[in-house]
This record gives C-alpha cells, sequence and structure tokens, in this order.
C-alpha cells in the first residue's frame, strides 16, 4: 500500500516561492500516476499539477508559468516548485497517487485512490 507525506508548507508573501514535497512509500515506481492538489478555504478540492509514469506532466492554467511539478524515483520525491505566489494560491495542498493508465497525467479528483495528510501554503499580499 501507498504511503503519502508532504511537507514544505509555509507562510510567505505574494511575489514568494515554495517547494512541497510528497514522500511516496514504498517507492515510486513504473506504475505510479501522481498529482498536487489543492483546497482553498470555502472552495472545493483542484487539480494543480499531474505527472504520469513515462514523466508526461499537465498543469491547470493558472499554473502554467509559474509552478512546475516533478518527481524523483532516486529519492522516491514528488515535487512542487512553485514561484510568483499570489493570495489566491493560499490553500492546503495535497499530494496523490493512482495507478497508471491511458488517462494518465489527470487532475480528476475523484480518480486518485490514495492521499496524503497535506501541507498548508499561506501567501499574503
Amino acid at each position: 500500500q501507498v504511503h503519502l507525506v508532504e511537507s514544505g508548507g509555509a507562510s510567505v508573501q505574494a511575489g514568494g516561492s515554495l517547494r512541497l514535497s510528497c514522500a511516496v512509500s514504498p517507492a515510486i515506481d513504473d506504475i505510479a500516476c501522481m498529482a498536487w492538489f489543492r483546497e482553498g478555504p470555502g472552495k472545493e478540492r483542484e487539480g494543480v499539477a499531474s505527472i504520469g509514469a513515462t514523466g508526461a506532466t499537465i498543469s491547470t492554467d493558472s499554473a502554467k508559468g509559474r509552478f512546475v511539478i516533478s518527481k524523483d524515483k532516486s529519492q522516491n520525491t514528488l515535487t512542487l516548485f512553485m514561484s510568483n505566489l499570489k493570495p489566491e494560491d493560499t490553500a492546503m495542498y495535497y499530494c496523490a497517487w493512482r495507478r497508471q493508465d491511458w488517462q494518465c497525467p489527470s487532475l480528476l479528483r475523484t480518480a486518485y485512490s490514495t492521499w496524503g495528510q497535506g501541507t498548508q501554503v499561506t501567501v499574503s499580499s
């Protein structure tokens, strides 16, 4: 069974950067489809970026040009590098895992079977 632990959340000022990490156990293997989601105050959980087993990525329009998703199989870590942060990026950020298939990468929340506990990002203006 896959276990996910996020870290790296913090309070930053607008325009700042953060690197979120997700430790994956037992490992990021060749069937892992992974993604970052976020849940802002009073909002539904929404996708941010996803990476498939082949390394293909997708992201939302709001994330393009500012957020980069990557994975390091040697360290079993999924990363989300966020730059030019805005107050509207304030949210709890979650790492998610599902088994790779033809629909991955994917930002469909209901398709993911395993979730971490989340890490809080707060951006002040």
